[in-house]
């Protein structure tokens, strides 16, 4: 079989390389009750793009560190009790896509709500004052700071914000909620589910921020992980901080929060993807205890995988 990472059974077994802080439990808890202290002070504002069967609006909300945060809502008008919901997040620097992405879930009766990450591609605020390079990419944003300034801390849990806000609005059964998105997307998906442990499903393809140290081991960080070989150049190039920096990097690594999730978990990997190695999305995967299964593609990189699509919106259905 084609490859470019371990064989299918050791993939099967990988447990990551990437350090976990001895405090990353209490880290997280700490940010969580931020988070839970901030008045989202939600407001819901009618879109300009009108369909027959969807309703569509910009919602915006107040996230940690006071930034206004984007996202785009689509609530089907043929469904009059509470029904489900399902979040999508965009790939790195990209955002939340055209309204046609999402009418697909609404038809099938679905409110569908679309996160801008903060300080890429769309409409959300990035209010972050650091210490250290803002020179390039966010997976470096804030090493240089308190692990607390991490600017992937603060977008793990704008998405796991907007999950409780979804949950809260009447027309939608808190008790089904799901995660999708592919490479970013995807690690948004899983950190959504574990953060916000009433997620009731997830379904994360090719997903980006697993498993940093074993990307720079395999000579892989270039495409959406290069800025880890830029910091080292500019700001570490003999590594005397290599430990340091790859445990700081391991408070905002997805497969340390994965034992969190709660939901079911169908997720789609490529095994010739070269941008986030398969072995990294296993080293997440495989610490997934709740109920889980996976999607493998032989012979697909780090792209669409054929209809893993198709069969999302079929697992969202059996929430």
């Amino acid at each position: 079989m084609p490859t470019i990472d371990m064989p299918l059974e050791q993939l099967g077994t990988y447990a990551g390389r990437n350090p976990k802080p001895a405090d990353f439990d209490a880290y997280w808890e700490r940010a969580l009750a931020e988070m839970r202290g901030i008045e989202p002070e939600a407001e819901i504002v009618e879109s300009d793009f009108k369909v027959p069967g969807a309703d569509c609006y910009h919602l915006y909300f107040t996230g940690v560190g006071g930034a206004r945060i984007h996202a785009k809502y689509v609530r089907p008008k043929h469904v009059q009790e509470p029904h489900p919901a399902v979040l999508q997040f965009h790939g790195y620097a990209h955002h939340s896509g055209d309204w046609i992405d999402k009418l697909g879930y609404a038809a099938a009766g679905f409110s569908v709500l679309a996160m801008d990450c903060r300080g890429q591609g769309g409409r959300s605020e990035d209010k972050g004052v650091i210490r250290g390079t803002t020179f390039r990419g966010h997976i470096v944003r804030g090493l240089d700071d308190h692990p607390d300034r991490l600017l992937f801390r603060d977008i793990f849990l704008d998405a796991a914000q907007l999950a409780g806000i979804a949950m809260s609005l009447p027309e939608v059964d808190a008790g089904r909620v799901g995660t999708i998105g592919g490479s970013q997307g995807g690690g948004l998906a899983l950190a959504c589910a574990a953060l916000e442990p009433r997620i009731s499903r997830a379904a994360p393809s090719v997903p980006f921020l697993c498993d940093y140290r074993r990307v720079w081991e395999m000579d892989l960080a270039r495409d959406a992980y290069e800025e880890l070989r830029t910091y080292f150049r500019l700001f570490d190039p003999q590594h005397r901080r290599e430990e340091e920096i790859f445990e700081k990097l391991g408070y905002i690594d997805v497969q340390h929060l994965a034992d969190r999730i709660r939901g079911e978990v169908m997720m789609g990997v490529g095994l010739l993807d070269t941008v986030c190695p398969p072995s990294t999305q296993f080293a997440a995967y495989n610490k997934i205890v709740a109920e889980k299964r996976l999607e493998i593609y032989h012979d697909y990189v780090h792209e669409r995988l054929a209809d893993f699509e198709d069969k999302a919106l079929q697992f969202m259905l059996g929430m």
